[in-house]
């Protein structure tokens, strides 16, 4: 098979065709996804049919995969399924605010791959924004500061609302780079979001907010993102570690139901 990869916008995202992730994958494929990965941030495919194990062995194919540390067990038997579902009943829906997957990990996930079962008729899209340049386009000294701190990342706001979360559930967090460095590429992207930073370490708390608040709009500029409108059987593969993403709640009450699993990564330097 011969991958065709079509980019979604200049700045995040590409659209790839020409393979069957429900198959086993060559070295070459698995490579020339990789790849695929590293150069957009985000890789998206369509109309593709995988079983629960199926998608399960996709995803080891780029690492171990972890279990959500908030989430009961919806999948019989595969802890590591998350189900993301909304419905008539849905309040809030999961990942409506802009953030990196379980951030507040001492070692963050490098990846997440969301396959969609169900969507609305319309609506329900999902939002990347590109890191790596919300940090290049910082002005030089702003640049410095940031380059010198960390941030702390919680998660008792987030996971303690969740209507999924177990009995045994935990609340992690962790201290990380304000700026990272991408152990692949080897570039600098701004590692703070909205869902789960709440304070840099090495500030007051008014100079914190203020910072804080100001970078994490930049992430969210337009210019630096792509939005994907899914279709039943749709795959997205995105990497934690230079992506923000966020799901739009714009469909109630329509179902919008898929599974997740994601990868494990490591500690950001």
């Amino acid at each position: 098979m011969t991958l065709e990869t079509r980019k979604l916008t200049p700045a995040i995202g590409a659209e790839i065709s020409g393979i069957d992730l429900s198959r086993p994958l060559s070295n070459s494929q698995v490579s020339a996804l990789h790849d695929a990965l590293m150069a957009h941030q985000v890789i998206f495919f369509r109309d593709q049919h995988m079983s629960v194990e199926q998608h399960m062995a996709f995803g080891r194919l780029f690492g171990e995969l972890l279990v959500h540390p908030a989430a009961r067990a919806e999948v019989p038997e595969h802890p590591e399924i998350r189900v993301v579902h909304a419905d008539e009943n849905t309040e809030v829906a999961t990942g409506e605010v802009w953030h990196s997957d379980m951030s507040c990990e001492a070692e963050p996930p490098m990846g997440s791959i969301l396959y969609m079962h169900e969507n609305p008729g319309s609506g329900g899209d999902t939002q990347f924004a590109n890191m790596y340049l919300a940090y290049e386009t910082l002005s030089e000294p702003i640049k410095r500061l940031c380059e010198g701190l960390t941030a702390l990342h919680t998660s008792a706001h987030v996971y303690s609302k969740d209507a999924y979360a177990r009995s045994d559930k935990q609340f992690p967090e962790a201290v990380h780079p304000v700026v990272r460095t991408h152990p692949v590429t080897g570039r600098k992207s701004l590692f703070v979001n909205r869902g789960f930073t709440t304070r840099i370490v090495e500030l007051r708390k008014n100079e914190s907010d203020a910072l804080l608040e100001m970078l994490v709009r930049h992430t969210e500029t337009p210019e630096f993102q792509c939005r994907f409108r899914w279709q039943n059987r749709s795959v997205a593969f995105w990497d934690n570690r230079c992506a923000l993403h966020r799901a739009t709640f714009d469909y109630h009450p329509a179902v919008r139901h898929g599974h997740r699993v994601t990868i494990r990564g490591d500690k950001p330097f």
